[in-house]
């Protein structure tokens, strides 16, 4: 084993003198068969096993590969948990947590060792890895393989403590007559060595925050790939053997995998037979028969719901203190702290699953308007409008109020981008201001300070001057037309609602290519969102290149004439009632390419008072 541990003198900036540094880490070089034996004494704690293993079949070939050949494979990087002091006044030193490198330990375990590992449905299997000896050669173990006598179908048993290798060279060369003996065995051999071979382990000092962890992370980390606090806070709890944790991870993944694929439910049950006696799964159990795709969470956002919505906390930097054992107060960990801190978690849990909480959100969320997961762009924000709708409800405030309220703070923080920045953050600010100041007195405060006439009649026109379609000043808008019952842009009867969930087209009030022979061929010019409408595919391939004089001129002779040509709109009525929906203005009728940037400033301002309006309805 070579270490690597070190007191540095380095210039001291202020006395100019030299000071000591103490190394936040120690690097040392530890057998193959070291690191194996320390994750089977479970020394050093895998984050949950049950997690599904990433690699492909051909990246473990390749890796063992590395190993032989003593190429270099990157290090593990482990964080031991804090000395957690007990009940007894005594202090239990922590377990080491692999927090980068379970990929490659766990094609060790896999290749080496023979163990199954859980691909991405959950479901396990073996990952057999076969090696040439004359050729020194590895290959993923297929049929044509597994009918050659030449090669060694699983090197797992060559691995195996009752492995004899004279004996199997002898049945090797007995199927393969013509070989050169020894160089077969010599190729064994030094297979059966590479458990000797040396990888490196970056042991992180126990006494490191997380944000230095993660910090030290992103720097020495050779794939540039960032792990986040959720990350560091999943792998806390899977290690958790005391207090429930490895069951609580189990909970948080199978909740957002059965989210995406219902169908997982029956392989659920067949996989995992002891976490399906627990009251986790009772409580998920109505994900089977679910098929609504508006909020389909990630770890991450379950975590900061349960998180913030029990701890009244928004930086999970603070729920890895806590569940370590943290007291915030002495700056030293006590295990009363971790299980209490495990124990909130857990009925953050539970309520977060609720069926009746998750579907209430969803329902709110659908009664603002947003009615396609294609109009929510902020995934931060639907997470703390379920905050605030668990928060309020532990209030027992009347639920008629809580819909009201999550309504409104979810749609101004899409409007403001509350959450887009430093997630963490604001959420943290705005749980505390809650807690505080009282939840209508904040929202109130809030909307008051956010929302002012001056946003309205200036702010939010100007945030309208954008060319992406997916913009949150766009979607809120639709989302206004969908709670106004409005028609698709010159349609009578086929609602916005449908043309959003049944994928409708986007239309060019100023057609593009009419634009673009008329000299606007930027294309963050003639794709502004005022110049968007939702409609019908018929409609919109039957104006084609037109010019909007041209086509609502065809339109009113429609109405007169009664001969349809797009749309059912056959009174003038309708087709002012219509314009005035998409917020068109009338000078419209009249305006040729020259006129697009005054219709684009009159289109803004108008949408933006039809977005005021709904916010008033909310």
């Amino acid at each position: 084993m070579e270490s690597y541990r070190h007191n540095i003198l380095a210039p001291d900036q202020v006395s100019g003198g030299l000071r000591m540094i103490l190394q936040q880490y120690s690097v040392n070089q530890y057998p193959v068969q070291t690191i194996i034996t320390w994750i089977l004494s479970e020394e050093i704690a895998i984050p949950e096993i049950q997690r599904p293993f990433v690699w492909n079949a051909t990246k473990v070939r390749d890796f063992i590969d590395s190993l032989y050949r003593g190429y270099p494979v990157g290090y593990l990087i482990t964080w031991r948990n804090p000395d957690v002091r007990l009940k007894d006044g005594t202090t239990a030193a922590g377990k080491r947590i692999l927090i980068d490198g379970q990929q490659r330990v766990t094609a060790i375990l896999a290749s080496i060792l023979g163990k199954e590992i859980v691909d991405d449905d959950y479901r396990k299997k073996r990952i057999v890895i076969a090696f040439h000896p004359q050729e020194r050669r590895f290959e993923v173990s297929n049929p044509a393989i597994q009918k050659n006598k030449s090669w060694i179908q699983d090197i797992s048993m060559v691995f195996s403590p009752s492995y004899n290798i004279l004996d199997h060279l002898e049945e090797y060369c007995s199927q393969n007559p013509h070989v050169d003996k020894n160089e077969v065995y010599k190729n064994v051999d030094y297979l059966k060595g590479i458990v000797n071979n040396s990888i490196g382990l970056i042991e992180l000092n126990s006494d490191l925050d997380i944000e230095t962890v993660t910090e030290i992370f992103i720097r020495i980390n050779s794939q540039g790939v960032v792990l986040s606090q959720a990350d560091f806070a999943m792998s806390k709890i899977a290690v958790n053997q005391n207090f429930g944790g490895n069951m609580l991870r189990r909970a948080i993944d199978y909740f957002c995998h059965l989210a995406r694929t219902p169908e997982f439910y029956d392989q659920l049950i067949e996989i995992d037979s002891e976490f399906v006696q627990t009251e986790y799964f009772k409580k998920m159990a109505w994900l089977r028969n679910e098929t609504d795709d508006l909020y389909d969470p990630s770890y991450t956002d379950m975590l900061r719901v349960a998180f913030t919505s029990k701890f009244q906390r928004g930086r999970l930097q603070d729920l890895v203190a806590l569940i370590s054992g943290r007291n915030f107060e002495t700056r030293e960990y006590e295990e009363s702290i971790a299980e209490e801190s495990f124990a909130s978690l857990s009925e953050g849990i539970m309520d977060y699953i609720n069926e009746n909480n998750f579907k209430n959100l969803l329902m709110i969320l659908r009664s603002a308007g947003f009615v396609d997961s294609s109009m929510i762009r902020s995934q931060n924000a639907i997470n703390f409008a379920y905050i605030l709708y668990l928060t309020l409800r532990s209030q027992r405030m009347n639920p008629a109020r809580i819909e009201s309220l999550v309504r409104k703070w979810f749609v101004l923080s899409v409007l403001t981008g509350r959450y887009s920045g430093a997630p963490e953050s604001q959420f943290d600010y705005d749980i505390r201001r809650i807690h505080e100041q009282g939840t209508e007195d904040f929202i109130t405060m809030t909307i008051d300070a956010e929302l002012s006439d001056a946003f309205w009649n200036i702010g939010l026109p100007q945030q309208m001057n954008s060319s992406v379609a997916s913009s949150p000043y766009f979607n809120v808008y639709l989302a206004s037309q969908v709670k106004m019952h409005d028609k698709g842009f010159l349609s009578k009867d086929i609602l916005v609602h449908d043309l959003i969930t049944q994928k409708g087209d986007v239309h060019h009030v100023f057609p593009k290519e009419y634009l673009k022979i008329n000299g606007y061929d930027n294309r963050t010019m003639y794709n502004q969102i005022a110049n968007y409408v939702i409609m019908q595919s018929e409609i919109n391939i039957a104006i084609g290149k037109r010019s909007p004089r041209e086509y609502l001129a065809e339109i009113k002779s429609q109405c007169d004439s009664g001969v349809l040509r797009y749309g059912g709109i056959t009174t003038e009525e309708e087709l002012l009632e219509n314009l005035e929906s998409h917020c068109i203005p009338l000078e419209l009728m009249n305006m040729e390419a020259a006129d697009y940037p005054d219709f684009l400033a009159k289109r803004r301002k108008l949408m933006a008072k039809k977005i005021k309006r709904y916010f008033e309805m909310l």
